[in-house]
């Protein structure tokens, strides 16, 4: 029995080692072709590493943007900026209140921000995150809530990803690593916006579909709320505007809205602020740059004259 044992660690040890090398191995050489578990690109698409590079060198703001790509694409800081509040975005690429969480926990008490506007997209809580646990593992730092992140999601993609990227770490590519500010039609604005080039939406009719929770993102949505609250800092939460075709296409919208208004102040500007899906998107479900000027102004003076933003 002792001597199986001894066998049964050798061999986990040797195996253990051996996967790592081969991950690295693979992960470093291999074509993306032939890696689909393996999904790790700094400076991928999004901007998300010029944006935590940013972040960890901000003071206070006045608000914190938090969400999907509605988020970063969707709240122009330099608006904000003109109104007199200070802001920073820290929305990331199918961002869910998974990842939302993690974020919080890393930057809320550097930024320490009077107000966090947290966009709330509905597919983002019926998904696992793994797009968006990829994106965070590839260009923010690996630490112990990654690591908790991965066994939440419980996905191979992430899991090798994960471990990829910690030994990409140990090597220091990320101190090395310089993103281009310009990428195509997108440019990163510095306090996290992303302005795409602007273009034109062709609606056409979609599928019904339901609005689903996970359960796990819940509780993600609960713990962020729970955190803001005991830092007393004021919470909101924003439904940001989508081509209407792609609004009407789900059927109960009215459960997503009085779901999301339990949990603290809610907007859903799909409701008070009439778009046209040609001329204010540039596809399916994101703003243009024309979109986003006329939302923000919106959204400012709705917010002002409810007193929900923070003082001047």
């Amino acid at each position: 029995m002792k001597k199986f044992i001894q066998n049964t660690l050798f061999f986990s040890v040797i195996a253990a080692i051996l996967y790592l090398l081969f991950l690295f191995l693979w992960g470093r050489f291999a074509p993306g072709v032939l890696k689909p578990n393996i999904n790790y690109f700094m400076g991928s698409y999004g901007h998300m590493f010029s944006r935590v590079s940013e972040a960890k060198q901000l003071e206070q703001k006045d608000i914190l943007f938090l969400g999907s790509s509605h988020a970063y694409r969707g709240f122009d800081t330099r608006i904000f900026e003109e109104k007199g509040y200070s802001c920073f975005n820290l929305g990331s690429s199918a961002q869910t209140p998974i990842q939302t969480e993690i974020l919080l926990k890393r930057y809320v008490d550097q930024i320490r921000p009077k107000c966090v506007i947290f966009e709330v997209y509905p597919p983002a809580f019926g998904s696992e995150g793994v797009e968006s646990s990829l994106d965070l593992i590839a260009n923010d730092v690996n630490d112990w809530n990654n690591v908790k992140m991965a066994f939440k999601i419980h996905n191979i993609k992430t899991y090798n990803t994960l471990v990829y990227g910690i030994i990409q770490d140990q090597m220091g590519e990320k101190k090395s690593f310089v993103e281009a500010r310009i990428k195509e039609k997108d440019t990163y604005i510095p306090g996290g916006y992303v302005e795409k080039e602007v273009a034109h939406y062709q609606p056409s009719s979609l599928p019904e579909k339901k609005i689903t929770f996970r359960e796990d993102q819940l509780e993600a949505l609960i713990e962020i709320v729970s955190l803001l609250k005991a830092r007393k800092v004021q919470t909101i939460l924003v439904y940001a505007p989508i081509p209407s075709v792609n609004y009407k296409r789900y059927v109960n919208t009215p459960y997503f809205d009085s779901t999301m208004s339990k949990f603290a102040p809610y907007y859903n500007f799909n409701q008070s602020l009439s778009l046209n899906d040609s001329l204010h998107f540039y596809d399916s479900h994101h703003l243009n740059q024309n979109g986003v000027e006329v939302f923000n102004q919106h959204m400012i003076e709705v917010l002002e004259e409810d007193g929900t933003l923070p003082l001047k």
